[in-house]
């Protein structure tokens, strides 16, 4: 892991990378929360693997946001339930966690859970980043996890972030770093690829990969008016107890992306695509089990004293 101070800077050079702020269009938005809708039940169905894998950038988290007990704490972006259901084992029964999503299915499956375990310190409320309804410094702490490059607007999500906090709280974001450092997601997309035709990606659009760049997310919490800006690079290992065909099984539901790319393959080149990723892969499950490389960045900010 390593610390690059943003401060003003970031702001130019979230310029130099030709950042353009993006908004997506109700109907854009709609897609979006549909595809979602529909990706929920298998990110259920693989909650206690995703909890596994992902489990370093939830640490990562939750020491760069300073969680501690007793604190009110907001998860931005929940998904299935994951960092909130930790982090209301770190914050006590005198804390609680506000967990927030726009998606319905994902709610849905994270107050289940939370029901299953008898934590009675998480609060659940379905709402988009940019409009939260909660009243000013309402938390101690914002926290996203890989949410915040499917913001529909990116420096309205995080002023909003920074309103709900009290003054000098923290607000702490994890985003996936460059593809080529993920080979968790490249070594099926790359492949897949080269049997599939699809649009370019504009890379400003809500993407896995949207703040792979250093310092572009920096850039939009120095927009935001976020104090004391850092960036942090987390490298990890993304690590299950899985053979390649539950990879493949995992990779290719959970993915929407990667669902739509599949429907395109034709019967004969299905079974193709599925070796030529194997035969990429096998590095990767050497030792018995899966273990990625992989690459995070964790960027934090202030909100000022007013």
């Amino acid at each position: 892991m390593f610390e690059r101070q943003a401060g003003r800077n970031a702001e130019r050079e979230e310029n130099g990378i030709s950042f353009r702020q993006t908004r997506m269009n109700p109907e854009e938005q709609n897609k979006a929360l549909d595809a979602w809708q529909t990706s929920a039940r298998y990110w259920d169905k693989y909650r206690v693997l995703i909890a596994q894998m992902f489990a370093p950038l939830t640490s990562g988290l939750v020491e760069e946001a300073r969680i501690g007990i007793g604190q009110k704490v907001l998860d931005i972006g929940g998904g299935s339930g994951e960092p909130s259901l930790t982090i209301s084992c770190i914050v006590g029964p005198t804390g609680s966690v506000m967990y927030t999503d726009p998606v319905a299915g994902m709610v849905e499956t994270a107050q289940a859970e939370a029901g299953r375990r008898g934590l009675i310190n998480i609060h659940f409320r379905q709402c988009s980043a940019d409009d939260l309804p909660f009243e000013d410094r309402a938390f101690d702490v914002a926290v996203s996890r890989l949410s915040a490059m499917f913001f529909v607007d990116p420096v309205t999500g995080v002023r909003e972030a920074l309103r709900v906090i009290v003054e000098h709280g923290y607000v702490s974001f994890v985003v996936w770093g460059p593809k080529e450092a993920n080979p968790f997601f490249s070594t099926v997309t790359d492949v897949i690829d080269r049997f599939v035709e699809f649009p370019k990606q504009d890379p400003d659009a809500p993407d896995a990969f949207r703040f792979a760049v250093p310092g572009k997310l920096a850039g939009i919490l120095v927009t935001a008016d976020a104090e004391n800006v850092i960036e942090r690079q987390l490298n990890f290992q993304i690590e299950a107890a899985i053979s390649f065909e539950q990879f493949w099984q995992l990779r290719t539901e959970m993915s929407e992306t990667l669902r739509e790319k599949m429907a395109r393959l034709t019967p004969a080149q299905l079974p193709t695509t599925k070796q030529a990723v194997a035969d990429t892969a096998r590095r990767y499950f050497a030792s018995g089990k899966m273990s990625f490389p992989a690459e995070a960045l964790i960027v934090s900010g202030k909100k000022s004293a007013v």
